[in-house]
């Protein structure tokens, strides 16, 4: 059974064509080196549960869209809506990285391959989480995808 691999790589080819995105990881995001900087805007990919339906393979998928808070060097007073940062930048980049990823499993190229989206996406915002004042959004995605290693006997 390959679907795991297919899946993996239809998500890490999209992300990492996105020029939004510079670093693609997976698995345990504790065990990413997050104090790096040079490794920002990054996404991260973790597998979730599987289920086996007839001719098809839904799996959960995670991804979130993370990037650092940079605090301007000049205080702005007159504007305290958007503060003395680029956070609003970052939800808004990070967002979009996130459309442009379902997008593609919802009608682009992943989808014409049979790889789909089922239901839909709510993106969760998350302010200063992890290490260096992280910032984006996580999704969580159910694709549906052919069972191509079944056969009844």
């Amino acid at each position: 059974m390959i679907a795991v691999y297919e899946t993996l790589n239809k998500i890490k080819d999209n992300l990492r064509s996105n020029p939004s995105i510079q670093t693609v990881t997976f698995g345990d995001l504790m065990e990413v080196d997050l104090a790096k900087t040079t490794i920002f805007p990054l996404a991260h990919v973790q597998i979730g549960d599987v289920s086996f339906q007839d001719h098809i393979i839904v799996m959960n998928v995670s991804v979130l869209f993370l990037d650092i808070i940079d605090d301007n060097r000049e205080v702005n007073d007159s504007d305290q809506f958007y503060g003395n940062n680029n956070l609003i930048d970052v939800l808004n980049t990070q967002l979009a990285a996130a459309n442009v990823l379902q997008g593609d499993m919802r009608r682009g190229a992943s989808y014409n391959d049979l790889f789909q989206i089922r239901g839909n996406i709510s993106a969760k915002p998350f302010l200063d989480r992890f290490e260096n004042q992280l910032a984006g959004w996580g999704i969580d995605l159910v694709i549906e995808l052919p069972n191509k290693t079944t056969s009844v006997c």
